[in-house]
């Protein structure tokens, strides 16, 4: 069996945004039934020194489709512009996400592969393929940073579990 790069990513990428979408949802439900101030949640941390819920859904945005640019464009340097302080600046980022990723052809995708990337962060540059970088640096990212978008909301009190987070699995029909 032989796996394309466009089914290693972007598969997965839409499952777990689509996933994250709901997740908003769930998320600004909970604020208005309690009282909350939305901002509560978009600003709420699991630490101290990490960055809040709003940044961690940013975050899944710049790894997936941001990514997929970075590795079209040859660099990819991360996102410094503020995160969307409200759910529906998430709400679009993250949708017009996945709009981007189900706009790409499977085997035009499968020819970023081979191409020269690299990673820049001020003078910090680290050199990857296309494959190397979607697979070793932003799909992990993207992961973490979605389990952590999740994690902050459960912390936050808003009734989530694990199905919430995995989204619609791709089943046999």
């Amino acid at each position: 069996m032989t796996l394309s790069l466009y089914d290693a990513t972007i598969p997965s990428n839409l499952q777990v945004l689509r996933a994250l979408d709901a997740l908003l949802d769930k998320a600004e439900a909970f604020a208005a039934e309690r009282g909350i101030d939305p901002a509560t949640l978009i600003d709420a941390k699991l630490a101290d020194d990490m960055l809040p819920f709003g940044y961690q859904v940013k975050s899944c945005v710049a790894h997936s489709a941001g990514g997929v640019q970075g590795v079209r464009d040859s660099v990819f340097s991360p996102d410094r512009s503020a995160w969307p302080t409200d759910f529906a600046g998430l709400h679009a980022a993250v949708q017009g996400a996945i709009a981007t990723l189900e706009g790409y052809d499977p085997a035009e995708f499968d020819t970023l592969a081979t191409a020269a990337t690299k990673f820049e962060f001020g003078s910090y540059v680290m050199p990857f393929t296309g494959a190397n970088f979607l697979l070793s640096f932003s799909q992990p990212n993207f992961y973490f940073h979605a389990s952590i978008a999740y994690a902050i909301l459960r912390a936050q009190g808003v009734p989530l579990g694990k199905r919430d987070f995995l989204g619609v699995p791709r089943m046999a029909a």
